[in-house]
């Protein structure tokens, strides 16, 4: 049986996309969504395993190399590393690479579990790292399990009110998150308010066409934040998630290992692929899954028409 925060999520994230931000039923739709999104992430947290990543990711074997030149054995972590990727990304095309970050005030919004944060914090092991997110079960999990001191902590909090000073943060990152933001505006000069003079934002995330458009009218109502890239990483994200596909892949074996009957195993995987892009990457279900999702026994979570995959950094000014 659904459970009624999973159907609550997926129909605000699918209004959250197709609506125009800031408009009355965006607005009212905002505090349901946002206390339903963080009880599946709260549910997620107390399934995820040690060391699993909740993105979609993306494939490049020059960043695997790369990756590999800076944390030697990376390959052998026992995860895919397409979600490593995607966060390495992150920092990698910042003005100064990763160098941005030595000894420096990194902020990520919407941190999940932390795991994400945590391979960032070997990446660049002088930098002092916070994660935010809105789910407080999350947030515990990852304070019990991965914080380290000023290194690396996380705090509980909604991106739309960062309780952060002003200017208190040299880099923030933010992964694959605001999508699920009701006001991407309010997100935006909230990041703007927090990050120090010359300081960079790192945003990365899924798009509809309509919160495309958004989002690039709302850059130009925030003059604290100059835009200096805006790339399209569609192909690198679509390589990860039709590598999470076939039988043999890091994501299915994992699977394979769990018991579960042959139903409950279809439907796992068939949550997890859909839930790491295979929309995008032009998944189609399996028979018995498109009937049960027609008598309502599954969410509708592959209805949303994403269009484009982009890594977009700015500066404050």
């Amino acid at each position: 049986m659904i459970q009624p925060d999973v159907v609550t999520a997926f129909t605000a994230v699918r209004d959250i996309n197709l609506d125009e931000p800031g408009t009355p039923q965006a607005e009212t739709k905002a505090a349901t969504f946002k206390s339903a999104s963080s009880s599946i992430y709260d549910l997620a947290a107390s399934m995820s395993a040690k060391g699993q990543l909740w993105n979609w990711g993306v494939h490049d074997s020059e960043f695997v190399a790369e990756i590999e030149a800076r944390l030697p054995g990376f390959t052998e972590y026992g995860t895919d590393g397409f979600s490593e990727q995607l966060y390495y990304l992150a920092l990698r095309d910042l003005p100064k690479g990763l160098e941005s970050c030595d000894g420096r005030t990194v902020l990520e919004v919407g941190c999940g579990m932390g795991e994400g944060l945590n391979f960032l914090s070997r990446l660049v092991p002088t930098a002092r790292m916070t994660g935010l997110d809105l789910a407080p079960k999350a947030i515990a999990s990852a304070t019990a399990t991965l914080s380290r001191g000023d290194t690396l902590r996380f705090v509980q909090g909604d991106a739309e009110e960062l309780p952060f000073e002003d200017s208190s943060v040299d880099v923030l990152v933010n992964i694959e998150s605001s999508h699920t933001y009701p006001n991407l505006g309010r997100f935006l000069r909230e990041a703007a308010r927090a990050l120090r003079r010359g300081g960079a934002l790192s945003h990365i995330d899924v798009f509809t066409r309509q919160r495309l458009e958004a989002m690039r009218r709302i850059t130009t109502e925030i003059p604290e934040l100059k835009w200096v890239s805006d790339h399209d990483i569609s192909d690198q994200v679509r390589a990860a998630v039709r590598r999470r596909m076939p039988p043999d892949s890091h994501l299915r074996s994992t699977l394979n290992k769990q018991r579960m009957n042959r139903l409950a195993r279809t439907l796992a995987l068939h949550s997890q692929i859909t839930v790491f892009g295979g929309t995008f990457a032009d998944y189609q279900p399996p028979a018995s899954v498109k009937m049960l999702s027609r008598l309502g026994l599954v969410p509708p979570m592959d209805s949303l028409p994403m269009e484009t995959y982009r890594h977009q950094i700015a500066v404050r000014v």
